[in-house]
């Protein structure tokens, strides 16, 4: 066997020197700069720099096939977890799995991350994000990113949704009110279409769902001749199929991006955060309409995901919000893909 490097060997007992005191000592050379600043002749102190308090931009270009992709982060969104949560699951079992994936307990952080299709310098952006938001917002941030990718709004030609919560439509308007993206026509799911946009679903819906409704109404006036709806099992754009995945909204789709011999499934909210639902995928957000509907897409998308080693994106995944799905006792595990500096 040859000889481990002396960095991986461990302090002889005759040397006095214990793993604690070596690690010990390391800890007091890293911290000498500090404390005895080493100038070179004639050189003056460097003044600390001040920390900027802001990320880098939320940017990360993959290839399928010969689509390029970029995950656009459109932030983050913290806050103490509320009772109920997670419909079927006690704040106990809850903050377990937040231990388990390394997470505060008693707290959710939860990402958006719309994509940007460049299939041949046509510009698709699936889903729009937070929109515009007031202050310092740690959300609403796609367009300062779109800039930061080079893409002027006004050079996306199809935006398509893949359902109607606030978070993935409200992008569509701009601080003014008008279209975030002017020239782009608005592909819309027909069913999800044809539930929020009905007086009497409204009529009939409870309290707490008014509100998107009414919000709905607010992202879509006036702009009817710029929408056009689509069926499921349809290819949409050039490469993009939509696919039923009804639960967490009556209309909800996610979608195939295929090129060439290579597929990437979007699945836009099969899940919220997989921290929580890709092991325990029989958990239901409270933001699911149909919970029971819901979980049984779930299973039946990751059954096949994991079967086929497909790669994903997922609207809410940690941020570049791509990767994976394997089978894990009950549940699944989400295996990060690999992060390329070329494509």
């Amino acid at each position: 066997m040859d000889e481990l490097p002396v960095c991986h060997r461990t302090a002889s007992p005759a040397s006095g020197l214990s793993r604690r005191q070596a690690l010990a000592g390391a800890a007091s050379l890293a911290a000498l700069p500090a404390a005895l600043p080493l100038l070179a002749a004639g050189a003056s102190p460097v003044a600390a720099q001040t920390g900027s308090g802001q990320q880098v931009p939320g940017l990360y270009r993959y290839r399928i096939g010969g689509i390029e992709l970029t995950a656009i982060n459109d932030g983050v969104r913290t806050f103490p977890l509320p009772d109920g949560f997670v419909r079927n699951a006690s704040r106990e079992e809850v903050n377990a799995a937040l231990e388990n994936a390394f997470q505060p307990k008693d707290t959710m952080s939860i990402q958006f991350n719309p994509l940007l299709v460049n299939n041949g310098g046509k510009l698709t952006l699936i889903d729009t994000g937070n929109g515009p938001q007031s202050g310092n917002a740690t959300v609403g941030r796609l367009q300062a990113n779109l800039a930061w990718a080079g893409i002027k709004p006004a050079e996306i030609e199809t935006v398509v949704i893949s359902h109607f919560h606030g978070d993935h439509i409200n992008g569509l308007r701009a601080t003014d009110g008008g279209l975030a993206f002017p020239n782009a026509e608005i592909l819309v799911p027909e069913a999800e279409w044809a539930f929020w946009m009905d007086e009497g679903e409204m009529s009939r819906a409870p309290e707490a769902l008014k509100a998107n409704f009414q919000n709905v109404r607010r992202v879509f006036k006036d702009i009817d001749s710029k929408v056009n709806r689509y069926a499921w099992d349809k290819e949409i754009v050039p490469g993009l199929t939509s696919v039923e995945a009804v639960g967490h909204t009556p209309g909800h789709t996610a979608f195939i991006l295929a090129a060439g011999d290579e597929q990437l499934f979007i699945q836009s909210d099969v899940t919220n955060t997989p921290i929580l639902f890709a092991p325990h995928p029989e958990w239901q957000v409270q933001f699911d309409m149909d919970g029971e509907k819901a979980t049984q897409t779930r299973r039946r998308i990751y059954d096949m995901l994991a079967a086929e080693r497909l790669q994903l994106t997922g609207f809410h995944y940690p941020f570049p919000a791509t990767g994976f799905i394997r089978k894990e006792g009950a549940g699944y595990a989400v295996v990060p893909a690999l992060w390329r500096p070329v494509l």
